[in-house]
């Protein structure tokens, strides 16, 4: 039994050295080396040989990160005061600037999307973030991606999910809605009304330059009302040229 403890502790040592020797590191991870404290190099993925002691390494996800970022309260340019949540992805780009430059890139990643939301969601009015999400999406992604930057992170993408306003606004939307509904009703009666004014004019022109048509017309006139089946109504056809005859005598005198 004595001669077996040094063996065995001998081999608890080898196990030890080679686990901490020996490290495998999947496609999407890398690990920064440091080596006495500085920084060594960023190594994988695969099979990565330390040196045991004086060399230690940190894993890095490459994968990208979905973050829900919580509800802010955020007052429009029109002095509106509404609820925005928005969901970003990012990932990590450089890992040797995600383990020096930042001590906790996710969470740092994530106060700096919630303070930019309501930076540049503060500069435009409410219109502007029910209509315009694409633009303000935009905005906001490359604004973060240039200050994540020195932390190695890419921010891929940011996308508005939410835009909550409390009751009186909604009814204050809805109400201009209708409004704006019926200005439009009313200008496309106002259009309809004006361009048949602007036909009955150019039908004006042409019957009293053709009075064939206008007799035309006449005739076509008494033919739909004989189709009607009055029972009631008489109709006397008078020629228009006896009309016509009557009203150059009157304009005469």
């Amino acid at each position: 039994m004595t001669q077996l403890g040094p063996a065995v502790f001998l081999m608890i040592v080898v196990v030890l050295f080679l686990s901490s020797a020996f490290k495998v590191l999947n496609e999407y991870e890398r690990g920064v080396i440091f080596q006495l404290g500085r920084f060594h190099g960023v190594k994988g993925p695969g099979l990565i040989i330390l040196i045991p002691v004086l060399q230690r390494m940190v894993r890095v996800d490459l994968r990208t990160i979905v973050m829900d970022v919580p509800a802010q309260d955020v007052i429009s340019r029109d002095n509106v005061s509404v609820k925005v949540n928005a969901v970003l992805y990012f990932r990590v780009i450089d890992p040797e600037k995600a383990i020096i430059q930042v001590e906790n890139r996710v969470e740092a990643t994530s106060q700096l999307a919630q303070t930019t939301l309501r930076s540049v969601l503060g500069q435009h009015e409410l219109d502007d973030m029910l209509a315009e999400r694409e633009k303000l999406n935009l905005d906001i992604q490359t604004l973060l991606d240039q200050q994540t930057d020195a932390w190695g992170i890419k921010v891929a993408n940011v996308e508005i999910k939410h835009v909550d306003l409390d009751e009186s606004m909604i009814r204050a939307i809805a109400a201009q809605a209708e409004a704006e509904r019926a200005r439009r009703a009313k200008v496309i009666h106002a259009e309809g009304e004006f361009q048949a004014s602007q036909r009955l004019s150019e039908a004006a022109a042409v019957l009293s330059a053709h009075p064939q048509a206008m007799q035309l017309r006449y005739l076509q006139t008494l033919t739909e009302i004989s189709g009607e089946k009055n029972s009631h109504t008489i109709v006397f056809p008078v020629p228009l040229d006896l009309v016509q005859t009557v009203i150059d005598q009157l304009r005469t005198k």
